[in-house]
């Protein structure tokens, strides 16, 4: 148990009509602080996306989960919010929105290695 770390996720969801508080999981950003390491999944299912929600923008809403992408990388064009180390740029992610991009509330659990628990957790909850 003692290579097991605590990690904090959250899921990725598009909510098409705020108001309506209706929503499609796309995926998951986890952050493991023993690991000083941020992983994200995204999986932009179009065809669902439509029947769900056929007045959405699934360009924009492309453009935004790659914003996501690249700021959780840290990647040198995600800008300022790019730049910040690990555990900020997990909780600027994780931030609450009342926008068409939202993210779950977030959640604890321990595992050996981030990475597959990402994966693992993205079947389970995005599918």
């Amino acid at each position: 148990m003692q290579d097991r770390s605590l990690y904090e996720y959250a899921v990725i969801r598009v909510v098409p009509r705020v108001e309506r508080e209706e929503f499609l999981n796309l995926g998951v950003v986890l952050y493991c602080h023993n690991k000083k390491s941020l992983h994200l999944k995204i999986g932009l299912q179009t065809e669902k996306l439509r029947l769900f929600a056929p007045q959405l923008d699934l360009e924009e809403l492309s453009k935004h989960l790659q914003a996501f992408e690249k700021i959780a990388k840290g990647e040198p064009d995600a800008g300022p919010i790019g730049k910040l180390p690990v555990a900020e740029r997990f909780r600027w992610l994780t931030a609450t929105r009342s926008t068409v991009m939202q993210t779950s509330k977030v959640h604890t659990g321990y595992c050996n290695q981030p990475h597959l628990e990402k994966e693992r957790l993205f079947e389970l909850l995005v599918g």
